[in-house]
C-alpha cells in the first residue's frame, strides 16, 4: 500500500469488510495495497518509529500528538478536534479501513485500537502478533521513513460517553456489584510490593480491584483463542459483564479491553488516567497485598 493511495471514487462501498476486532498476519497480508486499508503503526517508546515497517505504515503517535499533553499525566485521549485533525493528517477517510499493529506483538496497538473505538470509529482491528509476527511470517518490509507525506482524510471524531471513563466512574463500579475493575499491571505492582515506575505514586492497589497481568492474555506474543479468554474473565468476574480496565497509564489496559471483546463482553470502559492518576497522594483509596476482588459470592 503506498503511502498516496487516494481516496477511492464514491467512498459509499466498504473496500474492506474486518472478521473483528483482530486479525492474523495472513488476513492483512491478502488485502495489503487495497484502497481504502490504512495500517497505522501505534509503537510506543524506544520501539516507536525505529527500523523497518509495514509498507506504507503510518505513525500513530501515542507518546506524541495522539495523547493530550495539556495535563500532567500520560496517555491520556486527546479532545475530538485534536483527534480528528490528527487522523486526517494520516490520511485516514471516515469510510476507511484500519488495522493498528506495534513493534512488540500486542501491546499500545490496542490503546490505538480502544481510542477510534471510543471517538466513534468501528472499522478497527489489532493485528495480532503485531511487527513481529508480520516479520516472523517473511512478509514484505520497507525502510521507515518519518515525515512521509499522504493526502488529508476527512476522518471525523465523535465520541462515544462511557468508552473512556474517569476515577468517579471507577470509584463508582468499585461499587457496583455488577461491575468488575480489572488492573493489567504485574502482581508485583498490584500487591505493592515493588515501587511504582513513575516518581511519587503510592504502590498498591483500588480496594476491590482484580488483577489480571496483560500478558496472560497473551501467548507466544498473540492473543489467546476466545473461548480460552472466555474462561480467563469468566474465572474472575463470575457474573459481572460491566468491566472496567486499568493499568499504568491507559496502554495495556486496553489489552485487556480488547482480550474482552473478543471474549464476548459488550459493557467495557478504560480509566484513562489508571495508575498515573489513581497512584498519586489523594483521598482515592489504595490498599497493598496480593488478594484480588474475585467474582463475588
Amino acid at each position: 500500500m503506498g503511502d498516496d493511495v487516494p481516496a477511492y471514487a464514491t467512498r459509499e462501498d466498504l473496500p474492506v469488510t474486518l472478521p473483528g476486532p483482530l486479525v492474523g498476519v495472513g488476513w492483512l497480508a491478502a488485502r495489503l495495497g487495497t484502497p481504502g486499508l490504512v495500517v497505522l503503526d501505534a509503537s510506543v517508546g524506544t520501539h516507536r518509529a525505529s527500523g523497518q515497517r509495514i509498507p506504507g505504515a503510518r505513525p500513530f503517535d501515542i507518546d506524541g500528538s495522539l495523547s493530550d499533553h495539556t495535563g500532567p499525566l500520560p496517555h491520556t485521549m486527546p479532545d475530538a478536534d485534536r483527534f480528528t485533525d490528527e487522523l486526517r493528517a494520516l490520511g485516514v477517510h471516515d469510510r476507511d479501513t484500519v488495522v493498528v499493529h506495534d513493534r512488540v506483538g500486542v501491546y499500545s496497538s490496542a490503546r490505538a485500537w480502544w481510542m477510534l473505538r471510543a471517538m466513534g470509529f468501528d472499522r478497527a482491528a489489532v493485528l495480532d502478533g503485531g511487527l513481529p509476527a508480520w516479520t516472523e511470517a517473511g512478509q514484505p518490509l520497507e525502510d521507515n521513513v518519518p515525515g512521509t507525506a499522504v493526502a488529508p482524510g476527512d476522518f471525523i471524531a465523535r465520541p462515544r460517553p462511557g468508552l473512556v471513563v474517569g476515577s468517579d466512574e471507577v470509584v463508582g463500579a468499585l461499587a457496583d456489584p455488577a461491575a468488575a475493575v480489572f488492573d493489567a499491571r504485574s502482581a508485583e505492582r498490584f500487591a505493592g510490593a515493588v515501587a511504582e515506575p513513575r516518581p511519587g505514586l503510592r504502590a498498591g492497589h483500588m480496594p476491590g480491584a482484580v488483577n489480571l497481568p496483560f500478558g496472560e492474555l497473551q501467548r507466544d506474543g498473540r492473543m489467546l483463542p476466545a473461548d480460552e479468554l472466555r474462561a480467563v474473565f469468566g474465572a474472575l468476574a463470575g457474573e459481572r459483564e460491566r468491566l472496567f480496565f486499568s493499568c499504568g497509564s491507559g496502554v495495556t489496559a486496553c489489552v485487556l479491553t480488547l482480550g474482552a471483546e473478543l471474549a464476548g463482553y459488550r459493557e467495557l470502559a478504560v480509566y484513562d488516567g489508571s495508575w498515573s492518576e489513581w497512584g498519586l497522594p489523594s483521598e482515592l483509596p489504595v490498599v497493598t497485598g496480593a488478594e484480588s476482588g474475585g467474582p463475588p459470592l
